[in-house]
This record gives C-alpha cells, sequence and structure tokens, in this order.
C-alpha cells in the first residue's frame, strides 16, 4: 500500500461530503423531534412530506456515485494500516453505508419515511383509542415495505437478517436466538423461584401524589449528577420516550409523567439520560463520521440500561438520592423507610408495559417482540392476527393477559415507525451492561460506595475511556471483548439479577 497526498486529499472530500449529510440528517431529527412533542396534530401530513423529501435527498447524498469511487480509492492506501484508526475505521463504516444504501431504491426509501411518519401518527392516535383495527392497515404496508428492504438488502440467512442488521451491524437471527435461549433458561427458573417465594414485596410506596413539575425537577436533578450536561440538551414530554441528537452539542431526552406512580417518569428519565450522556462523550471533533457515532444501538442501550438499572435501581443509588426524594415529594415518602422503597423499585412481577417492566422480566418481552417480528417478516404471521399471536406469547412467557390493545399489541412505537429489528438490541443492551459494569467493578475496585457517596465521575469516566471515546472504531462484539476481556455472555447479567433478587426474595 502507498500514501500519497492524492490518498489525504481524497479522504478529506469524502469527509466533507459526508459531514454535510449528517447536517441534513440532523435536520431530519429535528423534525421528528419535534413531531414527537410539540408538533400540533393537524400539521402531521405536511410533516411527512417534509421528511420525505429530505429523506430522498439524504438516500442520494448517500449513494453518489463519488462515494464509492472515493472509497475504492481510500482501500489501497496506507490509511487503512491500522484497522481500528479513525480513517480505517471511516473507510470501513462507509462502504458498508454505501452497501447497503445502494441497494435500496430511492422510491422505497421514500415510501418508508412517508409511512412511517403517518404510522406514528396513526398509532397514537390508535394507542389513545384502543383501535387496533384502524392502525392495522398502515402497519400491513410498513411490513410489506420492510419486506421489500430486506429482499432490496440481500441476507443469507433470513429476511430478518438483513432488518436486524440495520441496528446491530453483523448480527444475525441464529446468533441472538442462542443469546436469548441461553439467557431465557436461566432466567425463567428464578422467576420461577421468585414466584414461589412467600416473601413479596410491597410496592404501595410508588403509588401516590407525585406531582409532575416535583417528577421533573428531581428527575433533571438526578439526571445532572450522573453525568447529563443539560447545557447541551434538554427534556421534554412525548408519548413514547425516546433520545435524539441533532448536534454535537444538542442531545435531546424526553419522558411522560404519571402524576400517580413514581417510577414511570423518573427511571424513564435515567434510562434516557444514559443514551444522552453517551452522546455526549462521543467525539465530537468527529460529529457526522464513524468514529463520532455510537457504536450500534445495543452499545446504545447498554449505557441507558447501565444507568437506569446497574446503577439507579441499586440501594447505593438510593442512600446518596432518597433522603432528597423524601424531601422533594414530602408525604408520599415521609414514612417510607430506604429499605421498602429499595425493595419496590426492585419487585419482580410479570407485566404487561415493557417501558415499566422489572429487570428480571424485561427481557421477556423482548424475546417476545423478537419471535413476533421474525414471524412478521418470514411471512408466517398475518398483521391481523398479531394481537392473539401478542397475548398468546404473553401467557406463556409472563402468564399475563392484556385486557385492551393500548397496553397490549399498541404499547410500543417501534413498529408504527418501521423500525422493525431494533426490540433486540433493547436486551442485547442489557447483556453488555452488565458485562461492562463487572469490567469497570474489577478495574475501578466496588463501585457501591462511590454511587452511595455520590459519586458518579469514577464510572463515567471509565466508560468514556473504553466505550465513548471510540465511536464505532470497534464493531460491538469485538468492543464487548475489548472492553471485558471476554466475548458476550449472558453470566454477568445472571450474576447480577441473583445477587439482587435472591436474598430480595429469600432465596439465597
Amino acid at each position: 500500500m502507498s500514501q500519497t497526498s492524492e490518498a489525504i486529499t481524497t479522504y478529506t472530500q469524502l469527509c466533507e461530503h459526508v459531514v454535510e449529510t449528517a447536517r441534513l440528517v440532523t435536520i431530519r431529527a429535528l423534525l421528528e423531534w419535534d413531531e414527537r412533542t410539540i408538533m400540533p396534530t393537524a400539521a402531521g401530513p405536511y410533516r411527512a412530506e417534509q421528511i420525505t423529501v429530505l429523506s430522498r435527498i439524504i438516500h442520494g447524498r448517500r449513494t453518489d456515485p463519488r462515494i464509492g469511487d472515493w472509497l475504492q480509492e481510500l482501500s489501497a492506501t496506507d490509511l487503512m494500516a491500522s484497522s481500528h484508526s479513525a480513517e480505517a475505521t471511516t473507510v470501513r463504516c462507509l462502504q458498508r453505508d454505501f452497501d447497503r444504501q445502494t441497494r435500496i431504491p430511492p422510491a422505497l426509501v421514500e415510501a418508508i419515511s412517508r409511512q412511517s411518519i403517518l404510522g406514528q401518527q396513526a398509532w397514537v392516535a390508535a394507542r389513545k383509542n384502543d383501535d387496533f383495527q384502524t392502525f392495522q392497515p398502515l402497519l400491513e404496508q410498513i411490513v410489506d415495505l420492510k419486506r421489500q428492504e430486506a429482499a432490496a438488502v440481500g441476507y443469507t440467512g433470513c429476511a430478518y437478517d438483513a432488518l436486524v442488521d440495520e441496528y446491530e451491524p453483523d448480527a444475525t437471527t441464529t446468533q441472538l436466538t442462542a443469546v436469548f435461549a441461553a439467557l431465557r433458561e436461566e432466567l425463567v427458573p428464578l422467576l420461577m423461584a421468585i414466584r414461589s417465594s412467600d416473601r413479596v414485596p410491597t410496592t404501595d410506596c410508588l403509588h401516590g401524589e407525585f406531582p409532575i413539575d416535583v417528577q421533573e425537577k428531581f428527575g433533571k436533578h438526578a439526571a445532572t449528577e450522573i453525568g447529563f450536561d443539560f447545557s447541551r440538551g434538554r427534556l421534554d414530554v412525548t408519548h413514547h420516550p425516546f433520545c435524539t441528537t441533532l448536534g454535537p452539542c444538542d442531545s435531546r431526552i424526553t419522558t411522560r409523567y404519571d402524576s400517580q406512580f413514581f417510577s414511570t417518569a423518573f427511571f424513564g428519565i435515567l434510562h434516557e439520560a444514559g443514551h444522552g450522556i453517551y452522546e455526549q462523550g462521543l467525539p465530537s471533533e468527529q460529529f457526522g463520521l464513524p468514529p463520532g457515532m455510537y457504536c450500534s444501538l445495543g452499545i446504545h442501550e447498554s449505557q441507558s440500561r447501565l444507568w437506569e438499572n446497574l446503577v439507579g435501581r441499586s440501594h447505593a443509588f438510593w442512600q446518596h438520592f432518597y433522603p432528597q426524594a423524601r424531601e422533594a415529594f414530602g408525604a408520599a415518602l415521609g414514612a417510607v423507610e430506604l429499605d421498602e422503597f429499595v425493595s419496590a423499585v426492585n419487585t419482580v412481577r410479570p407485566s404487561l408495559i415493557r417501558v415499566e417492566a422489572d429487570e428480571a422480566t424485561y427481557n421477556l418481552h423482548i424475546i417476545i417482540r423478537f419471535e413476533l417480528e421474525q414471524a412478521l417478516i418470514n411471512g408466517t404471521l398475518v398483521v391481523e392476527d398479531l394481537p392473539a399471536a401478542w397475548n398468546e406469547k404473553y401467557r406463556e412467557y409472563l402468564g399475563v393477559e392484556s385486557p385492551n390493545h393500548a397496553d397490549g399489541v399498541l404499547q410500543d412505537i417501534h413498529w408504527s415507525s418501521a423500525a422493525i429489528g431494533y426490540f433486540p438490541t433493547y436486551a442485547l443492551g442489557n447483556l453488555y451492561a452488565a458485562q461492562f459494569f463487572q469490567a469497570a467493578e474489577a478495574a475501578l475496585g466496588d463501585l457501591q460506595p462511590m454511587l452511595a457517596a455520590g459519586e458518579f465521575g469514577p464510572l463515567r469516566a471509565w466508560l468514556g475511556e473504553k466505550i465513548y471515546q471510540h465511536g464505532q472504531c470497534y464493531p460491538a462484539m469485538e468492543l464487548a471483548t475489548e472492553v471485558s476481556g471476554k466475548p458476550l455472555s449472558h453470566e454477568p447479567l445472571m450474576a447480577h439479577l441473583r445477587g439482587k433478587l435472591e436474598p430480595l426474595y429469600g432465596l439465597a
């Protein structure tokens, strides 16, 4: 290989093109953020057209033939000598994106973009009115479009592989099935033992009068303490919580509130703040380029779940925050002792709502969706039968059944927004999170005294060094091995769950 000034010039041209495209992507993201937070309902159809136009322009730039020429020229230069360098990462990741994007017809890109916006708007109304029948035709169109996308992209295993690959590069259905099966094999006996236990923690303290303005203030305070920078971000209200990044200094998080229940908003804020902390920790000088972008959605989810659960539900965390919570919420928590509160936020109870599920049952919610998505894409399940299939799996896996569609098949926004293949990244995130937290304790020592003292900086700095600063320089599975010294495994997560839940339920 040889490196010349021409190669450096080519690399600069490539980066300038990609960074400008990223500006368009973030403009689209701003429109999408607005649509999901404060946009007037009647503005929906025109917003769909705005985003469709932007998506067409972005797709055109991502499939510009010059990108192929630039990448081909750079592939044989010394810029590729170090596989994890910023230059090699940029070329490798952009080649992957170029290959995928050039296989998808522009008309299909526009159709998916338009249908996803219309689908989200229809989903909001359908969930509010508990009306799956009206939503069904839109979802049928989305499923058909995603099948077309999978066929266009191509795959070697099954069509679902092509969709998962968009969110978790290089992951396959076969691989995910094996990982989830190993997790389920150990998780189900633990859940059965918990269900048989005579010790049942009460969650009464989580229900009461929790004024929304106080929840917002307390949630923002906690997010700030763990490391979310509100000078580079903000918190808003939405139907379905999310985090989005609109620029190197603009990371937006959202939540929803229930004035009669503590956990929904607070743990939602911690979760989204975890996403935001990751985004704020990426190399800002590389924004728009692969070294400045998140590794994968599974890794992204590991950061939200780590702060929400491994930190946010720990006894040590509440040693620090519970006195503040008592002061903030007054009578609602005044007579509740710390241990009772911590037991309540760690109670295991099969439930209907994924985003409010406990740590132990959460992954079963994901496995259900993982299996249903596959069936929809491979054609063994039609959308008309989806509610019945949903209820059947909830009875089988969790022993519960939703009395309505709103808390059943309509509870998530993902399918309405054409994000089929996204759900497995949540379970991967739980697995990565436990493995990273275990590695952090091996490096930093017992983290519990630090958390109890409100010292979140050492953990955050370690995550920044090991994960955030690398962007996409390592593929997800390789990053997990690099950080923890071993391949991804369900064992750290199960060790975490047993360590927390066996004493709580008298199983130890």
